[in-house]
């Protein structure tokens, strides 16, 4: 098979051949559909996380959609034919083993999910990461139910999908984006208000604030706004630290809490909610060989919606594409 290897820090991109992987017990073999291009392969490429790749060379590609080709001995959740998810976690492919930039990978069965025949692969593969976090700190981290009032910081590629998410759950949704070229689309997808400050909305009784941007006077200005009592989950991490005030937590009872990636039962969970055809990322396809290039543009940033490397055009794929 052909894979894009990852060979040292700063390097290009290598096109191989690699031998076509094979299902050892408990694994199985999958042909990607769609792989999804993510600001972490970036990080993974210039240092800045290779500490955590398992080894090098390794195929980079942690957001992986596609149909299982192979089962190995001790597998009873998936059969060939079937199509399936790779929730992306430190242990997955793209880290700990072989990923998805490349015509097959193999995996962990335990660590797949099925994919609804409603959602489509150009949407699973970036669902594996980017909408499973959104979820994560929305349901998990925020506790978010219908009828709540929720804030979200940052209209970007995770704070889209939250705000799509909420919408759907049955949320009353205001953001907070600096960007006011996007405030028109925040408004389509479901938020109520839209201002550059989350501050700008501290008289509507915030139940929960969830920041996706993490400039630290963002987590400042979500601990001002949010009601007495109330939840500041923190997801984006654009600077290390925030000053914050103490004694508005402690006087107004605030819960501040992290949440990171969400682990296999919230993907399941995110990928239902998809299936509604309610939710999706803001796809860019590309090609298998358009992949080093875009990341480069991700580098350099600018890029708005996700990159997915699809192996056929969508027009092939399931419903929903």
């Amino acid at each position: 098979m052909k894979a894009w290897q990852f060979v040292g820090v700063n390097e290009p991109l290598i096109r191989n051949e690699l031998p076509d992987p094979e299902a050892g017990q408990g694994e199985i073999v999958i042909d990607i559909k769609a792989a999804g291009l993510c600001h972490s392969d970036v990080s993974y490429i210039d240092g800045t996380l290779t500490s955590l790749l398992a080894h090098i060379p390794i195929v980079l590609g942690h957001e992986i959609a596609g149909i299982v080709s192979a089962v190995g001995s001790g597998v009873t959740d998936f059969s060939v034919g079937q199509r399936v998810g790779i929730p992306a976690t430190v242990d997955s492919p793209g880290t700990a083993r072989n990923g998805g930039f490349a015509d097959k990978v193999v995996a962990v069965a335990g660590q797949c999910v099925h994919l609804p025949d409603a959602v489509a692969f150009e949407q699973a593969a970036p669902a594996m990461d980017a909408a499973r976090t959104a979820y994560r700190g929305l349901v998990t981290a925020g506790h978010v139910v219908a009828g709540m009032t929720v804030g979200i910081i940052g209209f970007g590629g995770l704070g889209s999908l939250a705000v799509q998410i909420a919408h759907e759950i049955g949320a009353i949704i205001y953001v907070a984006e600096v960007n006011e070229a996007a405030w028109d689309e925040a408004r389509k997808q479901g938020a109520r208000d839209v201002a550059a400050d989350i501050r700008e909305f501290e008289d509507k009784g915030l139940d929960v604030i969830v920041d996706f941007a993490g400039y630290g006077t963002t987590t400042a200005a979500a601990i001002d706004a949010v009601r007495p009592q109330g939840r500041v989950v923190q997801v984006g991490l654009a600077r290390e630290m925030a000053t914050i005030s103490a004694q508005k937590i402690t006087m107004k009872e605030i819960t501040y809490i992290g949440a990171a990636n969400g682990d296999k039962s919230e993907a399941e969970a995110v990928l239902a909610l998809m299936a509604s055809g309610n939710i999706k990322s803001d796809v860019l396809p590309i090609t298998f060989d358009e992949i080093p290039d875009c990341l480069k543009k991700l580098e350099l940033g600018g890029v708005r919606g996700r990159y997915v490397a699809l192996a056929q055009p969508a027009s092939d794929d399931k419903p929903g594409s």
